[in-house]
């Protein structure tokens, strides 16, 4: 049975060719992370759920930037997935799946990308009905050399790399005709979001809106 979202989390990863991986403290973090990544060009941000605020910021960014495609990450069970829908997110991201939340997502109203490391977890997740996924942890799994090599034994699959990569990793992954967009931080690394400093933050997000994929 094919997975019935396939084409809206195709579409969702054609947006933008990098997808910001965000973890937020706060209300106004969470705002001026949004604000500076959004005016930079990056319309599709993953929220994590590693912090309390997670969940009110998914609420309140997706209501304040309705043209933003507001997501939510480190699914790992139902309550989870359920929270995060109740709250707004517009995707789902999970870092593996194994089958209790692969039981859950079959009935989720919004795109996730189920997380894979190796081609047994891949083949899986295609016999399952899923052509779309995430890649983690990228650079510890192997890196663009891996996941080009599955693309000969695993053509019709699409994967958003994520875990380890900066903008000079980022370019060597959308090279690859198997990887529509990649998930990275390097945009809104500690450093910067402790200085403050939302102007870098937005100019590097323009920078890796630029990047395309193969």
């Amino acid at each position: 049975m094919a997975y019935k979202l396939t084409e809206q989390t195709l579409a969702l990863m054609k947006m933008a060719p990098v997808i910001p991986v965000i973890q937020v403290e706060d209300a106004a973090d969470a705002m001026a992370q949004a604000k500076a990544l959004i005016s930079g060009g990056l319309m599709v941000l993953e929220i994590t759920l590693r912090t309390p605020a997670a969940l009110k910021s998914i609420e309140m960014l997706a209501r304040v930037f309705p043209e933003a495609m507001i997501g939510a990450g480190t699914i790992r069970d139902e309550d989870q997935l359920l929270a995060a829908v109740g709250a707004g997110a517009r995707f789902l991201v999970s870092p593996g799946m194994p089958p209790a939340l692969l039981k859950a997502v079959k009935k989720s109203p919004v795109p996730i990308l189920p997380g894979v490391a190796t081609a047994t977890e891949a083949m899986t997740l295609h016999d399952k009905g899923f052509r779309c996924m995430k890649f983690f942890p990228a650079e510890p799994a192997g890196g663009a050399k891996y996941l080009s090599s599955l693309g000969g034994p695993l053509p019709d699959l699409i994967f958003c790399p994520t875990g380890g990569i900066d903008i000079v990793k980022a370019k060597a992954y959308l090279a690859l005709k198997n990887v529509a967009c990649v998930g990275g931080s390097w945009m809104v690394a500690p450093a910067l979001i402790k200085a403050g400093d939302y102007a870098a933050v937005e100019q590097l997000a323009r920078e890796a809106a630029e990047l395309r994929a193969a």
